[in-house]
């Protein structure tokens, strides 16, 4: 923490900050430190909508370039003042919440575009940038990121990488780390550093692959080159309705071990297929919706599209064709927004976890069952995205349509569910098991639902660099 502000250490330590930054640059007032406090974990959501204090940073501080970044971190080192990076504020495990007060260092101002090498096919820019703009910009030079979160239109480039963010065709294209080139770096000491330009070498350990995923702990990342690709000639979508979770499973495994090259691969399971996919594209039936794309070339479009579409025809699926594949690829985002995505009143966790496909569905069930087992009044759904060859991503949630309306009281319920107490079947079990949070519960071996649900993991720990 600072000093009180009626302390003549907080005016000199302001005046140093001011120097660094520029009156443009430096903010004290309430409204600032507040919009500070909140990100899209429901916790301070929570205790803000509960009219409770929340955890502000003394002075929020945003620099717009390099050098300014360095100047802050050396003031802060100097005087051991905690610092917290922050770009969109739209992460969901309260990752760039100030709760050691101190210093946030918003990057949203370190928003330019450097270059863009249509020879090498890369972009070069300030990692303050958001994510839609920056795909608008080289959409006009005629190429694409193929970087599409959810998050899209209001977080930072920084903020993906400071989180090994992942975008909607990852299986194809890869997460931000495969996509990045080369770093610049501010330390926590106010050194500027920058990484090999290269991402292929045999020069010792990978500093870049060390910063990405680093969640503001070793330095600020102020500058960042990337792939770029070209647009595709064609981008195809199907879907299908399977009866259950594990069917649909082995249909998204296979068109994995195929080897073919799915953009996407999306499957829910049968609560999310009835809760979200029926509110969002108007499917009213029982089952687990999958839809999958292919990009690129058209006749493999139509070739890969073809064989895939064999391959999940085996299990007997529903067809629902290419035009409710198309409805999701053109609704994707509606997804995360209201009045489709959980807002408060509701208390939400959202829980990634990826596996191999040896236990991706242990997974799935464990939490499933953690949860329903010990929160009755919980529900949980998921689905399943970002498939590699060896395995997919899990994004569970759990959600609680009424938590107690005392904040202490919610925050304790929200918190259990994170860490629950073991399940008392787990010490007897012999049967296949799951890890899940603290508990292990047995895993049905037909991958059929037990009649009870799920939950999680425990929650990450709170980047800061200081």
């Amino acid at each position: 923490m600072l000093p009180s502000p009626d302390n003549y250490m907080f005016r000199m330590i302001y005046s140093e900050l001011l120097d660094a930054v520029g009156p443009e640059g430096i903010r004290v007032d309430d409204s600032e430190k507040l919009g500070h406090s909140i990100d899209y974990y429901w916790m301070p959501e929570m205790w803000h909508d509960r009219n409770q204090p929340p955890r502000t940073p003394d002075v929020v501080v945003l620099p717009d370039n390099t050098q300014a970044v360095a100047k802050v971190m050396k003031i802060a080192n100097s005087y051991k003042i905690p610092v917290t990076p922050w770009g969109g504020g739209s992460g969901s495990q309260g990752g760039a919440l100030p709760v050691y007060g101190g210093i946030i260092l918003d990057t949203k101002r370190m928003n330019r575009i450097l270059e863009i090498d249509t020879e090498s096919l890369t972009i070069t820019c300030e990692t303050g940038a958001n994510t839609q703009q920056l795909e608008w910009a080289v959409e006009k030079a005629g190429y694409s990121t193929m970087h599409f979160p959810a998050s899209i239109a209001c977080a930072t480039l920084g903020g993906f990488l400071a989180h090994r963010g992942t975008g909607v065709l990852s299986t194809k294209y890869g997460k931000i780390e495969d996509m990045v080139m080369s770093l610049e770096v501010v330390t926590p000491e106010g050194e500027i550093i920058n990484t090999l330009p290269v991402p292929r070498h045999a020069s010792g350990p990978d500093l870049t692959q060390l910063f990405v995923g680093s969640e503001g702990t070793l330095g600020v990342m102020t500058k960042v080159t990337l792939k770029i690709h070209p647009i595709p000639e064609a981008r195809e979508f199907h879907a299908f309705l399977f009866k259950d979770m594990h069917s649909a499973m082995a249909a998204g495994r296979n068109i994995m071990a195929s080897r073919l090259r799915p953009a996407v691969i999306r499957l829910y399971d049968g609560p999310e297929t009835a809760k979200l996919i029926k509110k969002v594209l108007g499917i009213e039936r029982q089952g687990a919706y999958l839809v999958f794309g292919f990009d690129g070339d058209k006749e493999m479009v139509d070739l890969e599209m073809a064989r895939a579409c064999a391959i999940c025809r085996q299990e007997n699926p529903e067809d629902l064709g290419t035009e409710m594949g198309k409805a999701w690829w053109d609704h994707r985002y509606k997804f995360f927004y209201p009045p489709y995505m959980f807002q408060l009143p509701q208390a939400f966790g959202t829980l990634d976890t990826v596996a191999t496909f040896a236990n991706i569905e242990k997974v799935y069930w464990a939490m499933k069952q953690t949860v329903e087992t010990n929160f009755p009044q919980a529900t949980y759904i998921g689905h399943f995205s970002h498939w590699y060859e060896w395995g997919c991503m899990l994004y569970a949630r759990f959600i609680i349509d009424q938590p107690p309306a005392d904040p202490g009281e919610a925050a304790n319920l929200y918190n259990r569910i994170w860490d629950p107490p073991p399940s008392p079947t787990a010490a007897s079990s012999t049967s296949t098991t799951a890890s899940a949070s603290s508990s292990v519960v047995s895993c049905p071996s037909s991958m059929a639902p037990p009649s009870t649900s799920s939950s999680a993991s425990s929650e990450p720990s709170i980047p800061t660099a200081s």
